[in-house]
């Protein structure tokens, strides 16, 4: 992974972010399916990270894969995001996780739509939302 842009002392991250966002961007965790606030966001606009508000989704990317969880066929920015090997759980998957600052977002496995066929399979809680006006 590349080092991050933005470093904060881990109080700096627990002041910032809700108990939730902090346990899902600063520890890996992973939100329910169907509780986090995008999963059925049909509102058009752009998605960032929720620590350091990097551009990484848009909205016209975005499809119902019936996870859950937010889901992309692609980012904004192919730097924007690391792709990372995760092994917890004793699973094999592709841990995404935002290159400005370290936050974990989610996974990105080879099963999404047409033109990319990815699915970047997101956590609500790692997701700002600015709706296009």
């Amino acid at each position: 992974m590349n080092e991050p842009k933005v470093v904060k002392t881990e109080e700096e991250w627990k002041k910032q972010l809700t108990s939730e966002q902090y346990h899902i961007t600063r520890e890996k965790g992973t939100e329910a399916s169907f509780t986090g606030k995008y999963w059925d966001n049909r509102d058009t606009g752009i998605y960032y990270c929720i620590c350091c508000h990097e551009k990484l989704f848009d909205s016209s990317t975005q499809f119902e894969c019936g996870s859950g969880w937010p889901s992309f066929y692609d980012v904004i920015n192919k730097d924007a995001v690391s792709i990372n090997n995760d092994t917890r759980y004793g699973m094999q998957r592709d841990e995404v996780t935002c290159t400005h600052c370290g936050a974990h977002l989610g996974h990105v496995f080879d099963d999404g739509p047409k033109p990319t066929g990815k699915r970047f399979c997101m956590n609500s809680a790692s997701l700002d939302f600015e709706k296009t006006k």
